[in-house]
C-alpha cells in the first residue's frame, strides 16, 4: 500500500492514481473508515459513498466500499455526486459519507472526503488520524459482511438547494455557468430545471480529464472562458464551479470576477435580512469588508481559522447562520454546516432580482478594498520565517497588531496581512489587503522581500 502519511492531508485524502492512492489502499481504508465509524457512533447502519466524473473513481469507490462491507457495515451507492449532495445526504440520512473526489486537482489526482453522521467533518484533529493508523495496521473483516443499496437524491437535493431563497422573485436573466467537466454538468440543471432562467451550461459534459481547463475557479485564468462568453452573449451573471461544485464564484455582466470576499459579504447582507441579528463567520483571509458589511447590517461577526472543520466547529459552537471563506466555500447552518456552492449561487440571484440592478452596481458596496491574492513562497523553515516577519515588525513598527489565531496576522488599520504556513509543503501562503492598488502592490513587495529574506 502507498504511503499513507502523503495521502492523508489536513481535511481529506488526496494523491495521484495509482501510485499515491489504488484500490488496495482503498479497500483499508474503507474498512478503517467502517471501524471507526462504528466506534465512534455505536451502531451505523450504513455508509454512503459517491464519486466525482474521475475515471479512477469506480475502481476506488468499489474498493473502499468492499472495505466497508467486510466491518458488517451496509454501502448505500449515491453513485455520480457533487460534494454538497453528498452532505445532503448524509444529513438527511444520518449516516457517514465518503466522497470521492480531488475537488480542483488535476486529472491524475483522485481522493476522499469524509463525513460522520449529519455531515459533521472529520480532519486529522477530528478522528482522520485514527483512520489512518487503522489502515496502516490493518482490521480484520468480520464474520457477517454488509450488504450494498443505490439511491437517487439529486431530485431531492435540488429540492433542498431551492429552499433556502424565495425563488417567487426570480426574474427570467441570462445565466452563464462554467462547470468546468465536473460535477456542475449533474447537479446545476437539476437545481435551474424549473427556475426561471435562461441558462447556459458550459463544458456540462462530465470528464474528469478536464479537456477544456482545469476545474480551479480560484485561478483567474480559469474563468477567462467565462467572463468571455458572458460579455459575448451579454447575460446578467456568470458562475464558475470547481471539480466538485461546492465552491463557487461569481461574474458580473461586464465579465469581472467578484472575490470570494465580496460574494460572503453580499450573501451575508441577504441573510441578515431573512433573520436580523443573526451571527455570521468568515475566515481570517477574508476582506476587512466582510465583517463591516455583517455590523452595518446589524449581525455579529465572527473571525475563524481557515479551513472547514474549523468553521463548522464554530458554527455549531455560536449558531451562526452563514459563514463564507474567500476561497468561496459558503457555509449555511440549514444546510447541516456545510458549504454548498448551489446555495450560494441562488443566495446571489435572489439578490440580484430583488436589488434589481446590474451586478456591477449591486457588488459595489461589498467590494472595497484591494488584495493581493493568495501568494505563495517556497521557504526552508517556514515557522522560523513567521517568527522573523512578527519580530520585524512588533519592534520597527509597534503601532501594528499581532495574533496567532491561523499562522500570524500583522493589522496597521488601513493595511493588513495574514501569512499562514501550508499543511503539506514548505510553503508560506501571504493574503495582504490595503485601501488602493497601489499600496497594495506597494506592501505585498515589501513583504516577499522580507519573507525571502528571513
Amino acid at each position: 500500500m502507498s504511503d499513507l502519511d502523503a495521502i492523508f492531508k489536513a481535511y481529506d485524502i488526496r494523491g495521484t492514481y495509482p501510485d499515491q492512492i489504488d484500490a488496495t489502499g482503498c479497500y483499508a481504508i474503507g474498512a478503517a473508515f467502517a471501524h471507526f465509524a462504528l466506534q465512534e457512533g455505536g451502531a451505523v447502519p450504513e455508509i454512503l459513498v459517491a464519486r466525482d466524473m474521475r475515471p479512477s473513481g469506480v475502481e476506488l469507490a468499489e474498493a473502499f466500499s468492499e472495505g466497508v462491507r467486510s466491518q458488517g457495515v451496509d454501502v448505500v451507492d449515491v453513485g455520480l455526486a457533487s460534494t454538497d449532495l453528498m452532505y445532503f445526504a448524509s444529513g438527511t440520512r444520518g449516516a457517514p459519507g465518503a466522497m470521492f473526489t480531488a475537488s480542483h486537482n488535476p486529472a491524475q489526482y483522485n481522493g476522499i472526503k469524509f463525513c460522520l453522521a449529519g455531515a459533521r467533518p472529520l480532519g486529522l484533529d477530528s478522528g482522520l488520524d485514527q483512520v489512518r493508523e487503522l489502515a496502516r495496521t490493518g482490521v480484520a473483516p468480520v464474520a457477517t459482511k454488509g450488504g450494498t443499496s443505490s439511491v437517487d437524491l439529486l431530485g431531492a437535493f435540488a429540492d433542498h438547494v431551492r429552499s433556502f431563497v424565495d425563488t417567487s422573485v426570480f426574474k427570467p436573466l441570462k445565466v452563464v455557468a462554467d462547470t468546468a467537466n465536473g460535477m456542475g454538468g449533474l447537479v446545476v440543471p437539476a437545481v435551474f430545471d424549473v427556475l426561471p432562467f435562461d441558462l447556459e451550461i458550459m463544458y456540462k459534459e462530465l470528464d474528469g480529464r478536464f479537456p477544456n481547463h482545469p476545474a480551479d475557479p480560484l485561478q483567474p485564468e480559469n474563468q477567462r472562458d467565462l467572463c468571455a462568453r458572458v460579455r459575448e452573449v451579454g447575460a446578467d451573471i456568470g458562475f464558475a464551479f470547481d471539480g466538485d461544485a461546492d465552491r463557487v464564484f461569481v461574474v458580473d455582466e461586464q465579465g469581472i470576477g467578484i472575490s470570494g470576499s465580496a460574494t460572503t459579504a453580499l450573501v451575508a447582507a441577504g441573510v441578515l435580512e431573512k433573520e436580523p441579528g443573526a451571527t455570521i463567520l468568515h475566515n481570517l483571509i477574508c476582506s476587512k469588508a466582510v465583517p463591516e458589511v455583517v455590523r452595518e447590517r446589524g449581525g455579529t461577526p465572527i473571525r475563524t481559522k481557515v479551513g472547514h472543520s474549523y468553521i463548522k466547529a464554530e458554527m455549531a459552537a455560536t449558531g451562526a447562520a452563514f459563514g463564507g471563506e474567500h476561497s468561496a466555500h459558503y457555509y449555511f447552518r440549514d444546510n447541516f454546516r456545510a458549504d454548498s456552492g448551489l446555495i450560494a449561487a441562488m443566495h446571489v440571484l435572489e439578490r440580484r432580482c430583488l436589488g434589481d440592478q446590474p451586478m456591477s452596481v449591486l457588488r459595489q458596496p461589498f467590494d472595497r478594498y484591494a488584495d493581493s491574492g493568495e501568494i505563495n513562497t517556497q521557504v526552508n523553515d517556514p515557522a522560523a520565517v513567521i517568527d522573523a516577519v512578527a519580530a520585524h515588525f512588533a519592534a520597527e513598527v509597534p503601532s501594528s497588531t499581532q495574533d496567532r489565531l491561523d499562522g500570524l496576522t500583522v493589522d496597521f488599520g488601513d493595511w493588513w496581512f495574514n501569512l499562514r504556513p501550508s499543511n503539506t509543503e514548505p510553503l508560506l501562503r501571504l493574503n495582504l489587503e490595503a485601501r488602493t492598488r497601489d499600496e497594495c502592490d506597494d506592501h505585498t513587495s515589501a513583504l516577499l522581500h522580507l519573507i525571502t529574506k528571513g
